[in-house]
C-alpha cells in the first residue's frame, strides 16, 4: 500500500502491531519513494521528502533522498525550499561529497529578496558548513553582518561563528562588523554578537587586545539589564534577560583576565550584579555563579574576591544539590587563592560531609583537606576522623593518606601525631597505604620518649580488634621491638602504669597466627616479633621455649616465605651471643620523604612549636659564659642524632675526645661522621656507612648502648660550644638570577660548629614598577649534597618589597655548593618560566677537609 502524504504514513506505521510489521511497511514505502524519484514527478517530490525525513527519524536509511532535497531547494516556492533545507541539514553532514553542490544554492539564497529565504540559507550554513564551504561563503556572511534587518544580522553572526570555528585564520575578517554588532540594541543580535566575540577572543590573542576597548560598552549593556524595570518580552522569573547577562559576564571575564585597567572598569558593575541579583531562584543563582567566576579570574579588588567567595559559601546552604556541588567544586579551585576567605565557611563545608549525595561528600572532603593548616589542624582532623567512622569504603584509603599527610605537615607535637595515626589505624586499618605505615613506624623509632606509650596503645587496640591489617602489622612490629620497655615499665595509660607480664604479649602475637584475618605478610611479622622477644632478657625461659616450639612448627609449613624465615629464626636460637647482636633492637630508620610528604620526626614531643631552618642550627639550649649544655649527649646521639635506648633512661655521656676518635676511625674508610637532622618538617639524612665502616660503627654503637654509665662515675665536663664567627663572605649577597625586572639573591651563612652545613637565605625583589605574582621557586643540588627548603614568605613581590625563603644544604666538607634553580612567575601580565645554574659561592664555604 502506497501512502500519499505524511499524515497517512504516520497513521499506517502507528497501526502496526509488531516491529516486524513496521519494518516491512517502511521498506515497502521506501521502495515506492525511490520509484517515484525515478519518475521525476515534481508534484509528488514534496510529499516524498516529507515521508522520507520521518523514516529517517525512525532510524531507517534515507540517504537516497539527498539529491532530491537539492532539487527542492532550487524550487521557487518557499515551502519547497524550507523542506529541502531541512532535508539537507538532516541527511547531509560536512563530510559528504554532495555538500559541494549545496554551496551555489546557499550563495543564491543568501542574496534572495525574501528575508526568510535568506534565513533558511544562513540556518543551513550554520549547521553543516565545512571548511571549504566556510572559505567560499565567508564574504557573503561578512556582507550580511551589516544588513539592516535584525533577523538576518542575528543569523549571520551565528554563521560567522561557524566560519571561525572551521577556519580560525578568517577571524580578522569579522572584527569590524563584530564591533558594530556590540552596539546593537536588539537583544537577539546582541546575544549572538557577544557569542561571536567570545569565540574570537579565545581563538586569537591579537583580537583580544582590540576588544578590550569595548569593556565600557559591555558594562553599559550589563548595567542597563540590571537596573531596567519589568520587561515582559525578556523577563525570566523576575530577571531581565538572564541569558544575555551571563553572556556579557563571560565575555568580561575573558577581557579582564590579566588586565588591571579593564578589570577596574568592570569592578563596580560586578559588585552591583552580585548584590542586586535575587538568589532565591535558579535564574539568579546562574548569574551569581558566572559573576563569581568572573571576579575570581580578573584582577579584581580583594574585597570583591571575598564577596565572591561569600556567595559560594551561601550556595552551600542551598537545598539544591547541583548548586552545592558547583559551589564546592569552585571553592576547591580558589582555596589556594584566598584561603582565609574560604576558612570562614569551614563549618558549613564540614556539614556537607554528612550530605546524602556521594558527589557532594567527595567534593567536601577534597576541600577539607585543602583547608588544613597549623591553626586548625586539631579541629579539622578530628572532624575527618569522625567522618572516617561512617565513610564509604571508597573514601577510606584516600582519607587515611590525607590525614597522615596533614599530621606530618602540621602536627603540633609528636604525641598528637601518634594519637592521630593510632586512631585511623583502629578505624580503617584495612585501608592504609604501606608508605603511611612505614612512616608511622619510623616516627615511633625516632621518638624514644613515646615508644612505651605507643606500644601500650597498640597492644590494647590489638587486644580489642585484630581484623585491621595495618593496626596488626604496626602493633606486631612495635611489640617485637619494644616488648622489654613495657614489661619493665608496664602499660602506659593516662593515670598509672599497669604491670604486664611477657605471657600476655606472647599469647596475643600467637593468636594472630591462627586468626582468619592473618595473611602471609602478617605471619612473617609475627615470627620476626616473637623471635625478637625471645632474645630479650625480660622474656622468661618458659616463653622462650614456647616461641622455639612455634618456630619449629613453621619450619615445615608449605608457605615458602614463612618456612624460610622460621628456619632462619630457629637456627638463631643455637648461636648464643651472636643471637643477641643479630636480634638487637633496630636503629632508627633513615629519615626520608614519604610518597605523601615529609615525615615530621623533628616535631617537639610535648610542645606545639616547631623550628625553622636557621633557628635549629643555632645554639638554642641555655648557655652560661659560652658553655653549652650539650655535653651530655651520648655517642649514639652524636652519630645518629637520636637519643639512646629508652630502657637505659639516658645515653651515657661521651667526652669530646672519644667522638674525635670515632671520626678518625671512620675517616680511614672515607666516611665522614655527619648527623641526621630533620628541620621544620623537611628532612635530610646522612647515608649510613657501608662495608667495614658499617660493621665497626655497629659494634661501637652496640657497646655504647649496652654499657650505661655507672651512677658513681663522674660525668665529664661539658665541652664549650664553639662560637659562631661568620666570615665576611657568609654575609655577602650573591645574585643568582636577574631577568625581566625580577631579581633573586642568595646569602649563605655557616657555623664552625657544623662544617658541611650551609644555611642560605634567598631574597626575591622586583626592580621595576610592576609586581611579580604566582612565584614558584624550585632548587636542586647534586646527588652528593642534600637540600631542604621552607615555604616562601609570600608568593607575590611588590615593588620596593623583599620576600624571603630559607634553604639548608648539607654537603661533604670541602666541596662547593652548586644549585640548579627553576623559577616561574608572572610579571607585567607575562607568564615567565626560567632555569639558572648557580655556583658562585666562595670555595671553602663548607669547611676544610
Amino acid at each position: 500500500m502506497v501512502y500519499h502524504n505524511l499524515k497517512a504514513l504516520i497513521k499506517g506505521i502507528r497501526s502496526c502491531k509488531t516491529v516486524a510489521d513496521e519494518r516491512a511497511l517502511i521498506q515497502q514505502e521506501s521502495a515506492a519513494i525511490r520509484a517515484s524519484f525515478r519518475e521525476e514527478d515534481s508534484y509528488a517530490r514534496h510529499n516524498n521528502i516529507a515521508k522520507l525525513l520521518y523514516i529517517h527519524m525512525l532510524g531507517s536509511p534515507a540517504h537516497f533522498g539527498q539529491i532530491e532535497c537539492l532539487k527542492l531547494v532550487a524550487s521557487p516556492r518557499f515551502s519547497d525550499k524550507r523542506l529541502g533545507y531541512l532535508g539537507i541539514m538532516l541527511l547531509l553532514d560536512e563530510s559528504q561529497e554532495v555538500l559541494t553542490l549545496v554551496t551555489n544554492s546557499l550563495k543564491n539564497d543568501m542574496n534572495h529578496s525574501n528575508m526568510y529565504a535568506v534565513g533558511l540559507g544562513l540556518c543551513t550554513f550554520a549547521n553543516i558548513a565545512s571548511e571549504e564551504m566556510s572559505r567560499d561563503l565567508a564574504n557573503e556572511i561578512e556582507k550580511l553582518l551589516g544588513s539592516s534587518n535584525t533577523y538576518i544580522r542575528k543569523k549571520a553572526a551565528l554563521c560567522a561563528l561557524r566560519v571561525i570555528k572551521k577556519v580560525p585564520d578568517l577571524t580578522d575578517h569579522f572584527t569590524t562588523q563584530a564591533k558594530n554588532l556590540l552596539t546593537d540594541r536588539n537583544h537577539g543580535v546582541l546575544l549572538t554578537a557577544i557569542t561571536l566575540v567570545t569565540e574570537m577572543v579565545q581563538v586569537d590573542a591579537a583580537v583580544l587586545d582590540e576588544f578590550r576597548n569595548a569593556v565600557p560598552l559591555l558594562v553599559r549593556h550589563l548595567k542597563s539589564l540590571v537596573t531596567t524595570g519589568y520587561s515582559p518580552e525578556h523577563d525570566v522569573s523576575g530577571i531581565t534577560d538572564p541569558f544575555l547577562q551571563i553572556k556579557i559576564i563571560r565575555l568580561l571575564r575573558l577581557l579582564g583576565k590579566g588586565d588591571e585597567r579593564a578589570s577596574e572598569l568592570m569592578n563596580d558593575i560586578l559588585a552591583q550584579v552580585a548584590t542586586n541579583t535575587d538568589s532565591t531562584k535558579n535564574v539568579g543563582n546562574s548569574i551569581l555563579y558566572e559573576t563569581v567566576l568572573c571576579v575570581l579570574d580578573i584582577e579584581a579588588d580583594s574585597g570583591l574576591r571575598v564577596m565572591a567567595i561569600n556567595i559560594l559559601g551561601k550556595f552551600l546552604s542551598n537545598r539544591d544539590n547541583n548548586i552545592r556541588y558547583v559551589a564546592l567544586n569552585t571553592l576547591n579551585k580558589v582555596v589556594a587563592m584566598d584561603t582565609n576567605a574560604v576558612q570562614r565557611h569551614r563549618n558549613i563545608i564540614l556539614d556537607c560531609l554528612r550530605d546524602g549525595d556521594i558527589s557532594i561528600r567527595r567534593r567536601a572532603l577534597e576541600l577539607s583537606y585543602a583547608l588544613i593548616n597549623e591553626q586548625n589542624v586539631r579541629i579539622l582532623v578530628r572532624e575527618l576522623l569522625a567522618f572516617l567512622e561512617v565513610a564509604d569504603d571508597e573514601f577510606k584509603l584516600n582519607m587515611t593518606t590525607q590525614i597522615s599527610l596533614a599530621a606530618e605537615r602540621f602536627a603540633p607535637n609528636k604525641r598528637w601525631h601518634i594519637d592521630t595515626v593510632l586512631r585511623f589505624l583502629k578505624l580503617a586499618g584495612n585501608f592504609v597505604r604501606e608508605e603511611i605505615l612505614s612512616a608511622f613506624i619510623r616516627l615511633v623509632a625516632h621518638t624514644p620518649e613515646l615508644q612505651a606509650y605507643t606500644t601500650s596503645k597498640l597492644y590494647t587496640a590489638l587486644n580489642s580488634d585484630i581484623s585491621q591489617e595495618s593496626l596488626t602489622l604496626a602493633a606486631t612490629w612495635l611489640i617485637g621491638e619494644y616488648s622489654d620497655i613495657i614489661i619493665e615499665g608496664g602499660l602506659v595509660n593516662e593515670e598509672n602504669p599497669k604491670p604486664i607480664a611477657d605471657k600476655p604479649l606472647v599469647d596475643l602475637l600467637l593468636s594472630i597466627l591462627d586468626s582468619p584475618y592473618a595473611n602471609i605478610l602478617t605471619r612473617q611479622y609475627v615470627l620476626a616479633a616473637i623471635t625478637k622477644m625471645a632474645s630479650r632478657s625480660t622474656t622468661s625461659q618458659p616463653q622462650k621455649e614456647r616461641i622455639a616450639e612455634v618456630l619449629d612448627q613453621y619450619t615445615t609449613t608449605p608457605e615458602l616465605e614463612l618456612q624460610q624465615r622460621a628456619v632462619e629464626f630457629a637456627s638463631l636460637f643455637h648461636l648464643g651471643e651472636l643471637r643477641e647482636g643479630v636480634l638487637e633492637r633496630m636503629p632508627p630508620p633513615e629519615l626520608k620523604a614519604t610518597v605523601m610528604g615529609v615525615v615530621s620526626e623533628n616535631k617537639p614531643v610535648g610542645s606545639s612549636t616547631g623550628g625553622d631552618l636557621i633557628g635549629l642550627d643555632e645554639a638554642t639550649s641555655p648557655t652560661t659564659n659560652g658553655i653549652s649544655n650539650t655535653g651530655s649527649h651520648g655517642l649514639i646521639e652524636d652519630i645518629f642524632h637520636t637519643s639512646g635506648p629508652s630502657g637505659s633512661g639516658a645515653s651515657s655521656p661521651a667526652p669530646q675526645s672519644q667522638k674525635s676518635t670515632i671520626d678518625d676511625i671512620l675517616g680511614l674508610f672515607g666516611t665522614p661522621s655527619t648527623s641526621s637532622t630533620s628541620v621544620g618538617g623537611l628532612n635530610s639524612a646522612s647515608s649510613p656507612p657501608s662495608g667495614a665502616a658499617a660493621d665497626l660503627l655497629s659494634s661501637l654503637s652496640l657497646s655504647q648502648s649496652t654499657s650505661p654509665a655507672s651512677p658513681t662515675s663522674p660525668a665529664p665536663a661539658p665541652a664549650p660550644a664553639p662560637a659562631v664567627q661568620p666570615a665576611t663572605s657568609r654575609l655577602t649577597q650573591y645574585t643568582a638570577y636577574e631577568k625581566h625586572n625580577f631579581k633573586i639573591t642568595l646569602t649563605p651563612q655557616t657555623s664552625a660548629a657544623k662544617p658541611g652545613v650551609v644555611m642560605i637565605l634567598a631574597r626575591f625583589q622586583v626592580t621595576g614598577s610592576s609586581p611579580a605574582t604566582s612565584i614558584a621557586f624550585l632548587a636542586a643540588v647534586p646527588k652528593s649534597q642534600q637540600l631542604q627548603m621552607l615555604p616562601m614568605s609570600n608568593s607575590s613581590v611588590n615593588p620596593g618589597a623583599t620576600e624571603t625563603q630559607q634553604m639548608r644544604v648539607v654537603a661533604p666538607v670541602g666541596s662547593n655548593v652548586r644549585l640548579r634553580l627553576k623559577i616561574r612567575y608572572s610579571i607585567e601580565g607575562q607568564e615567565i618560566e626560567d632555569t639558572a645554574d648557580f655556583s658562585g659561592f666562595p670555595p671553602g664555604l663548607t669547611g676544610r677537609t
